[in-house]
């Protein structure tokens, strides 16, 4: 076999599909480990959404940083100390027995592994691609619907086995395996490969190498792409787009519990999106590089949306698996083009810190989502009000976003 006949870009992308698998595989199983920390902790349902709130506003505060780090050092450097961070975080998670300890273990140390795990992951890519953008990083991305697909299950299984503590460390020295792997494949850019390889097919264009890393103008790039009026309509309409997304992988299985339908479908559920969420992100990621990436975004962000809205109605098994196939056929969609999106409309130079700074937005509705969702449910024992309000904050953000596709661009 000829593996220079391979372009160089598809290990990457498949370094970027383990990292992504590990990230959103660990993180969207949370709601598996709901019911069993909040009985060990002794907390309400709000408190322990909090857990997932923090780590969720941690994963997407420090990616800010960690972005520009990458950038600075080089992702494979990056990776390597996310996924120590990670597997330090989880050690901690797991013997520590205040709830005060575990914000800080599994909030804090946990998800800082996460966020680097998540730039280097979801950033990288673009770099390597430009005819076939979309395709790559739905193909790198879709590590997020195998993730759901596999590790929700089998944390479910391995908790009634071991218990939610041990579990949780099995899965994370899994996962960790898998990150070792990721390290070896990834690379930063296409500059400075052989003169051999031939990059004509993916840039017809030619592939202009980056300019030396120079402080100032970095700096000033980034300034002038974080102030800019594109940026703050896609920063807007990212914290509504993905109101859904948080309030519907934390609580939906307790909801599945609440509907009389068990627990046991929800996680069901779950396992459905994830693999209908894998499918999309690969045949929207190729159908988006013809007819458009920008517009089928804005689709299938509206579709998240409308299928939340939907989902009070909802009261039978068939009917949850409906709406997860919905849900994660446009959550595929949508997630699919991210970092493509990002460098449409923000180029890709410094792609890791700019993917990083809109990434802030994560923070935003990760950290109020899930708390909210579970706040209301304390007060009307019904997730009904919550779901409705976070559609109708999807709609908002889809149509943030389309307005973000009006400005300029920033100046380069």
């Amino acid at each position: 076999m000829r593996f220079r006949s391979v372009y160089p870009g598809w290990p990457v992308a498949t370094g970027c599909f383990l990292g992504v698998f590990v990230m959103f595989g660990l993180s969207y199983s949370f709601g598996v480990f709901l019911t069993p920390i909040q009985q060990d902790l002794d907390l309400a349902r709000s408190g322990v959404s909090l857990i997932f709130s923090l780590q969720t506003g941690v994963v997407y505060v420090a990616a800010a940083a960690l972005g520009i780090a990458a950038d600075r050092f080089g992702v494979r450097r990056m990776l390597a100390f996310g996924m120590i961070a990670f597997l330090a975080g989880v050690v901690l998670t797991v013997v520590v027995r205040s709830f005060a300890a575990f914000l800080i273990a599994y909030g804090v140390v946990t998800a800082v592994g996460l966020s680097a795990i998540y730039v280097v992951s979801y950033a990288t890519v673009p770099r390597w691609f430009e005819r076939r953008r979309g395709l790559a990083t739905g193909l790198a991305t879709s590590g997020l619907g195998v993730g759901m697909f596999a590790i929700p299950p089998a944390a479910e299984v391995l908790i009634r086995l071991l218990g939610w503590r041990e579990a949780l460390l099995f899965i994370a020295i899994c996962a960790t395996a898998g990150l070792v792997v990721a390290t070896l494949l990834i690379r930063d850019s296409p500059a400075g490969l052989e003169s051999d390889v031939d990059l004509s097919g993916e840039f017809p264009d030619g592939y202009a190498e980056m300019e030396p890393f120079d402080r100032a103008s970095y700096r000033a790039e980034l300034w002038a792409i974080a102030t800019s009026r594109r940026f703050r309509f896609v920063f807007a309409g990212w914290i509504g787009v993905y109101a859904t997304m948080y309030v519907v992988f934390v609580h939906l299985v307790a909801h599945a519990g609440e509907l009389g339908v068990g627990k046991r479908a929800g996680v069901i559920a779950l396992a459905v999106i994830g693999v209908t969420t894998g499918f999309a992100r690969i045949a929207v990621g190729w159908l988006s590089d013809r007819v458009g990436r920008f517009r089928t975004f804005l689709a299938c962000s509206a579709a998240m949306a409308a299928a939340t809205l939907a989902l009070p109605a909802v009261d039978s098994r068939i009917g949850l698996l409906a709406f997860a196939v919905a849900f994660g056929a446009a959550y595929g969609g949508n997630g699919a083009l991210l970092s493509p999106l990002t460098a449409d409309l923000f180029g890709r130079a410094n792609p890791n810190a700019v993917f990083g700074l809109v990434s802030l937005s994560f923070a935003v509705s990760g950290v109020l989502a899930p708390w909210g969702a579970g706040l209301i449910y304390d007060l009307q024992g019904s997730y009904t009000l919550a779901f409705l309000l976070a559609g109708a904050i999807g709609l908002v953000g889809s149509g943030l976003v389309w307005l973000s596709g009006m400005q300029p661009a920033a100046a380069r």
